[in-house]
């Protein structure tokens, strides 16, 4: 099977996750980037937008996951968006979210977890 990639980078989601109290109390920005290994041959031959991949609906998948219940870890909520993704579109995702103000002692960047779903046997 052909691998190609649609990519939705730096989009940007508030939500409720963390360990901290505060951080499930007061929510932060989280930045997903998504590329979604699938087919686009189909899309590509036709030039139609009814056989392409429909980014607008990944968005709100995306958003789904990321706005809705609270997790501890962002690993939980790197492998839920790449799961939902996968699930709902075929392919293989590759998903990092980015938790740029992370509440660690010190800490000046961001700190970010990367999935692949469905792992490859």
């Amino acid at each position: 099977m052909q691998e190609d990639c649609v990519r939705l980078d730096g989009m940007t989601f508030y939500g409720y996750h963390g360990v901290r109290p505060e951080e499930r109390a007061l929510g932060q920005r989280f930045v997903v980037d998504l590329a979604l290994y699938r087919d686009v041959s189909a899309a590509a031959a036709s030039d139609d937008l009814r056989d392409a991949t429909d980014y607008s609906r990944i968005y709100r998948e995306v958003r789904d996951v990321v706005e809705g219940a609270p997790k501890h870890l962002i690993e939980t909520l790197a492998v839920a968006v790449a799961e939902r993704v996968a699930a709902q579109f075929g392919g293989r995702a590759w998903v990092r979210i980015t938790k740029p103000g992370a509440p660690v002692p010190g800490a000046t960047g961001a700190f970010a977890v990367e999935v692949w779903r469905p792992r490859e046997p």
